[in-house]
């Protein structure tokens, strides 16, 4: 069986750094991305992504339009928003534009693996 991919969509290398060893560590195939437009790139490369983990605030491109952006060109791919700047507000943008979950950081590792495994399962290939 393939091991679950996750592209991780965020500006902070550290906090990229270690939530990709993290998630590599429990057994998925992990990508990293430091912009929405390096990640657009990425997913237009070809790469089997089965969830993408977005931050919100970023220079440049940030979550909401690289959300809108991801869904519209690659439908298959489940987004979870993780961010810190976590409000109702964001929450209800975010999944008006089809994300899948919206966490708060920090966010329990356990309760992110349970949340990817959920959009995994959940996808229509």
């Amino acid at each position: 069986m393939r091991r679950m991919s996750v592209l991780l969509i965020d500006d902070e290398p550290s906090f990229v750094d270690i939530l990709s060893k993290r998630l590599s560590k429990r057994g998925f195939c992990v990508f990293t991305s430091y912009s929405g437009q390096e990640a657009l790139e990425q997913l237009g490369e070809g790469q089997s992504i089965d969830v993408a983990i977005l931050d919100i605030k970023m220079p440049g491109m940030d979550g909401m339009a690289a959300l809108s952006e991801i869904r519209k060109r690659f439908p298959g791919v489940r987004v979870i928003i993780l961010t810190s700047l976590a409000t109702v507000k964001t929450a209800i943008e975010g999944m008006k534009l089809g994300a899948f979950d919206c966490l708060m950081k920090p966010c329990d590792i356990d309760q992110l693996t349970t949340r990817i495994r959920e959009a995994v399962s959940e996808k229509d290939y």
